[in-house]
């Protein structure tokens, strides 16, 4: 399941996905009149597909109301900091900004705020002495990888 299906990034999440047989589509939101309608259909999809559980991941647009209770308590997402703090679209950079010695990882639920669902889990990341975004980032991102599976494979056993 895709919005854009530009980024690089997308495009090798919908070729594998197609290498093993996932089922995927793609939501542009300017194919629809608005985030509502194309939330809509994605919810549509997903429960056509026979979805329990959605995992967004990398998804950067605030799911709406009528999406979320279609999946209630089973939306879940990664973000790259300790919430509560740092939510939303830039927490690596605000957390070096504000000089902070530690982040890390949640995964929780979402909900209609920004980061602000249940946290189901979180590990702690080192801010370390000349730590860009990029290389603070990068050791965040091998513990969401990690992270986001484990938490997935728990929920799908539950």
């Amino acid at each position: 399941l895709e919005t854009e299906g530009r980024s690089k990034m997308n495009k090798r999440a919908l070729e594998r996905a197609v290498r093993i047989g996932v089922p995927t589509a793609v939501f542009a939101l300017g194919a629809y009149a608005d985030r509502d309608a194309r939330d809509s259909a994605m919810a549509e999809w997903l429960v056509g597909e026979g979805a329990g559980l959605v995992v967004c991941a990398g998804y950067m647009h605030l799911l709406r109301l009528g999406f979320l209770a279609r999946f209630p308590g089973r939306v879940v997402n990664v973000h790259p900091a300790l919430l509560p703090a740092f939510p939303g679209a830039h927490a690596v950079e605000e957390a070096l900004a504000a000089g902070a010695t530690e982040t890390g990882a949640t995964v929780h639920l979402v909900d209609e705020g920004i980061d602000t669902g249940a946290v189901l889990r979180q590990e702690a990341v080192a801010v370390l002495p000349g730590d860009t975004p990029e290389t603070l980032h990068a050791r965040i991102r091998a513990v969401e990888h990690r992270l986001l599976p484990e938490v997935v494979r728990e929920l799908i056993a539950a």
